[in-house]
């Protein structure tokens, strides 16, 4: 029997926080092709810097590079507004609209609007909350993880938090008055 490696390989390490990672970069850059340009990006860099991981937070740290890639792709694209088709594979959420076995089709068609319409107000958010309000309530990172991975204070990740939160409630409101 082979002795546990001491060098854990990328794989074991890195691969298991692929899917947050998409998850971040198709909400930062709304647009499915855009996120997986990040995605890969942000995939090669983490290979290319793995040797120098210190081993802790491997989340955090995959996270902090997808956001940096995507934050650098905006940079280089500012101006340029994509507007995506729909087709349901470029939605984050296409998978949340299947119907469940438990309810009927009117309690699922209704489900299924309200996710929809909660994606789209997550959406209009300044990309800053929105990375936060994604961070803390999908990918479920502490405050501290969140601060690590956008380099910001505590503090700031709670007040942004705070604003995301206060501005969709206002939006759903707005929402409501105006159906």
């Amino acid at each position: 029997m082979a002795a546990p490696s001491r060098n854990p390989s990328f794989e074991a390490v890195v691969l298991p926080h692929f899917d947050a990672a998409h998850n971040l970069a198709r909400w930062l850059m709304r647009d499915g092709p855009a996120a997986e340009d990040v995605l890969q990006d942000a995939m090669v860099r983490a290979l290319t810097y793995f040797p120098s991981f210190k081993g802790v937070n491997p989340r955090g740290w995959l996270l902090q590079i997808v956001r940096n890639a995507a934050y650098s792709s905006m940079k280089l694209n500012r101006g340029i507004e994509l507007v995506p088709i729909a087709t349901g594979e470029d939605d984050p959420g296409a998978i949340a609209d299947l119907p469940s076995l438990d309810d009927d089709p009117e309690i699922s068609l209704i489900k299924a609007k309200d996710r929809c319409r909660v994606r789209q107000l997550i959406g209009t958010l300044p990309v800053e909350l929105r990375e936060t309000l994604v961070l803390r309530e999908i990918e479920e990172l502490s405050y501290k993880d969140i601060a690590e991975v956008t380099r910001t204070p505590i503090g700031t990740v709670m007040s942004r938090l705070w604003r995301a939160r206060r501005l969709l409630v206002q939006a759903a409101g707005e929402y409501r008055r105006a159906s």
